[in-house]
C-alpha cells in the first residue's frame, strides 16, 4: 500500500503514543495502535501494519528473565489453543467487510476498558485451570484473528494466575510474542499480507521504541493510578465511537 504524508504522519503518531503508554504503565501498545489505524484504513491492514513493530517491542520482555521453562510448562496449552484459534478468527474473517471488523474493534475496547475500571477481582481458576486454559487461550485466540487484540478473555486468563510480578510480566511478553507470530502465519496463509504492508510496518519501529523510552521517562513522574483511568475512559470512548461510526456508515 502506498501512504499519502498525512497517514503516514498518523501511523508515525500512533505508534509512538502507543510506545509512550507501553512505557509509562505497562500496557496499551496494540489498543492504541490498532484503535487509531483503523480509523484511516482497513483494520486487516492495520494489523499487518502492526506485526513487525509490535514482534520486535515484546521480544525483550519474552527473553529478559529467568522464567522461561515454568511459564512455557504452564502455559503450552493456553498457548497452543490461542493459535489454533488465531487461524480461525482470520478465517471467520477473511471475507467480512472491514468496517465489521471494526465494529468488533470498538466493542472489544469498550468490554475490556469497563472491566479496568471497575476492576473486578476474578478467582484464581484453581483446579479448573486444564479445561480454562485451552478455553480462553483459544476464545482470545479467535476474537485475536478477527479484532487484533488479546485481551479478553486472554490475557485477563494470564492475569487470574496470580504469578509473581517478574514473572507475570515475561509471560505477558511471551503471550504476545506467541500471538503475534501467530496473526503473522494466519494472516499469510490466507494471503492477506504483502510486501508492501511489510515495509510500511518498518515506518512503526522508530517511533514505538522513543515512546517506550519517552514513556519510561515520565513513569515516576506522574500518578499512574490517575493516568490509568484516564486511559481507559478514552479507549471506552473511541470503542463507543468505532461501534456508532460503522453502524451509522451501514444505515446510510
Amino acid at each position: 500500500m502506498t501512504l499519502d504524508p498525512m497517514t503516514t504522519a498518523l501511523v508515525v503518531a500512533a505508534f509512538f503514543i502507543g510506545g509512550f503508554v507501553k512505557g509509562a504503565i505497562g500496557m496499551g501498545l496494540p489498543v492504541v495502535v490498532l484503535a487509531a489505524l483503523a480509523l484511516v484504513m482497513p483494520l486487516r491492514e492495520a494489523m499487518a501494519i502492526f506485526l513487525l513493530p509490535g514482534l520486535v517491542s515484546n521480544i525483550w520482555q519474552a527473553t529478559n528473565g529467568s522464567w522461561m521453562r515454568p511459564i512455557l510448562s504452564r502455559l503450552w496449552v493456553f498457548l497452543t489453543a490461542a493459535v489454533i484459534g488465531i487461524f480461525i478468527g482470520v478465517w471467520l474473517t477473511a471475507g467480512v467487510r472491514s468496517e465489521i471488523m471494526a465494529a468488533v474493534l470498538g466493542g472489544l475496547l469498550c468490554v475490556y476498558a469497563a472491566y479496568a475500571l471497575l476492576a473486578p477481582r476474578i478467582p484464581e481458576p484453581g483446579r479448573h485451570e486444564p479445561w480454562l486454559s485451552p478455553l480462553c487461550g483459544g476464545t482470545g485466540g479467535v476474537l485475536l484473528g478477527m479484532s487484533g487484540l488479546f485481551l479478553i478473555p486472554g490475557v485477563t486468563f494470564v492475569e487470574t494466575l496470580r504469578m509473581p510480578r517478574d514473572q507475570f510480566v515475561q509471560a505477558l511478553g511471551i503471550t504476545f510474542v506467541t500471538v503475534i507470530v501467530g496473526l503473522a502465519m494466519a494472516m499469510g496463509a490466507f494471503g492477506l499480507l504483502s510486501i508492501e504492508l511489510g515495509l510500511t510496518s518498518l515506518i512503526g519501529l522508530a517511533p514505538v521504541f522513543a515512546g517506550i523510552w519517552a514513556g519510561r521517562r515520565v513513569r515516576n513522574r506522574i500518578s499512574e493510578a490517575f493516568y490509568r483511568k484516564l486511559f481507559f475512559i478514552a479507549l471506552f470512548v473511541t470503542g463507543i465511537y468505532m461501534v456508532v461510526r460503522t453502524f451509522s456508515q451501514n444505515a446510510l
